[in-house]
């Protein structure tokens, strides 16, 4: 059974279907990622329950998104049924305790629960391009307008900042160009019609300010139990592209963030990616690859990465090397690829003498799943064919009201719920560009002013006829600027500080924000 330093998942079975012994997941290899797998309706999601409960109790934060809303009963006390109390007899879970646990709704439209936001310059251009399904080139020009933004002092927290920014580089194409490679309008203009899909599928609801405090999902409770950070997925499965860069966005974030800590005795947090195969689904290879190394390090930070899927060919082999806690429930074989998937989920494991795997993944029942976790020294346990405990906390979905109760009652209420709109690129564009049209207009005013009084070669002068009635001819073009000419060009320099140039981005491309 279970102590202070494992989670109890459940009860393997000998081949007879008699008892064997408990099976656990230890808490100093709780940072060393993890894998749920198996097809719809075989117990994946009470599986990631069971495990979030016990992370909870242990004193570990955890993050996970709730697809279908079931996951949101972690909230509420569990009450005994029937067949709950038979599969806790079955797996010898005595006493079997209910209990509620302390949940933090979030939702990036702040429906059902607290909002959350990113800025535009946390998000970076690597995954801003992921997320609007760039081309290479269009890619190149986002990198270029985040290069600008850096170096010229112009922040971007907002849909509209980077609007106004790509206006910007429109407008002085072929300066930029000259300067960082071909930047053409028709390319700027694609990459403005892709913000304005954005922003009409609801992505600008999550970019603003204020931005996620790292620090608010790594809550514990005064009793000591770590704060289950529960994200409404339902609507925002409508626009997965978003859903997949924002855990993206989350986990770089926490590897930025988070200091290096090595092997602690438990995770400092636990992080479930469900629907997983939506983060590497047509995604480049470069982008792949930064995952895995982030997989490969956060791990030393103290975060453990919990990929829930379908599939395990929905994994990329490399981040699959990565995750040593495995539970495997059932997969359905029909198809080629199907056959392939349970080939792959059965070699994986450390083979058990006792039965055939891949002839087992087809045969699981609900509720029942492979299961092998980490022993001693970071060794891969025999894979067991193992019935998952039941939850201690309600299984099945809370109502709006139970939910509405537990956002007022959180302790992050009030803290994202009006969004700041400071002063950033979009209005320090708008001001500039009223700068100079005030600079340029006083240039015209006082070349065509009331005085009589004129700089020759400046071409306000109004020169008198010759003899003969013919007009003098007109000055030879200068090479000088003009007075508006030097006031825009030195608007232009003006906007560069030592802050924006100080600005570094992360592995994925996101803001490095000072520790």
């Amino acid at each position: 059974m279970a102590d202070d330093t494992s989670i109890f998942i459940g009860a393997s079975r000998k081949p007879d279907d008699s008892y064997q012994r408990a099976e656990n997941l230890l808490l100093q290899y709780g940072n060393r990622h993890g894998l749920v797998t198996g097809a719809t309706g075989t117990g994946k999601t009470v599986s990631l329950q069971i495990l979030a409960e016990g992370f909870s109790n242990a004193g570990v934060p955890v993050f996970c998104a709730d697809i279908k809303g079931d996951l949101s009963g972690i909230a509420m006390m569990g009450t005994a049924q029937d067949f709950l109390v038979k599969r806790a007899e079955q797996v010898k879970l005595d006493p079997y305790d209910f209990q509620e646990f302390p949940v933090i709704f979030w939702d990036l439209f702040g429906e059902q629960g607290h909002p959350i936001r990113a800025t535009i310059s946390e998000m970076g251009p690597l995954l801003l391009s992921r997320l609007m399904n760039l081309t290479d080139a269009q890619e190149g020009i986002m990198n270029i307008a985040f290069r600008i933004a850096d170096e010229e002092g112009l922040l971007l927290l907002d849909m509209k900042d980077l609007q106004a920014l790509l206006a910007n580089i429109a407008e002085r194409a072929e300066e930029i160009s000259a300067r960082y490679g071909n930047v053409t309008k028709p390319s700027v203009g694609a990459i403005q019609r892709t913000l304005l899909v954005l922003e009409q599928q609801g992505a600008a609801n999550f970019f603003g300010e204020p931005a996620l405090r790292i620090a608010d999902i790594m809550r514990t409770t005064r009793d000591g139990r770590g704060a289950i950070s529960v994200l409404a997925a339902d609507k925002l499965m409508m626009n997965p592209r978003l859903y997949a860069t924002f855990l993206l966005w989350l986990m770089s974030e926490l590897f930025e963030e988070l200091p290096e800590v090595g092997d602690p005795d438990k995770p400092k947090l636990v992080f479930f990616f469900d629907e997983a195969h939506l983060l590497f689904d047509e995604a480049p290879k470069v982008l792949i690859d930064r995952v895995e190394q982030v997989v490969r390090l956060i791990r030393s930070k103290g975060v453990g990465v919990y990929f829930v899927t379908q599939n395990p060919l929905d994994i990329p082999e490399k981040v699959l090397a990565q995750l040593g806690n495995r539970v495997q429930h059932a997969l359905r074989a029909y198809t080629p690829r199907e056959q392939q998937a349970v080939r792959t989920a059965a070699e994986t494991f450390r083979p058990n003498p006792d039965f055939d795997c891949a002839t087992a993944i087809t045969q699981l029942a609900t509720g029942e799943a492979l299961v092998s976790t980490l022993e001693a020294k970071g060794i891969p346990s025999m894979v067991q064919r193992t019935l998952i405990r039941p939850p201690s906390s309600r299984l099945g979905p809370i109502t709006p009201a139970e939910r509405q109760k537990l956002i007022g009652e959180s302790p992050v209420t009030g803290q994202y719920d009006q969004v700041i709109d400071r002063e950033s690129a979009f209005e320090m564009l708008q001001k500039k560009a009223k700068e100079a049209q005030d600079a340029e207009a006083q240039a015209q005013q006082a070349g065509t002013g009331g005085s009589r009084w004129t700089i020759p070669g400046f071409g306000n002068d109004d020169p008198a006829p010759q003899s003969g009635g013919r007009r003098a001819p007109a000055p030879r073009p200068s090479n000088r600027q003009t007075v508006a000419e030097a006031a825009i060009k030195s608007v232009v320099r003006s906007v560069g500080s030592s802050v924006g140039r100080a600005i570094v981005r992360g592995i994925l491309g996101s803001l490095s924000r000072g520790r």
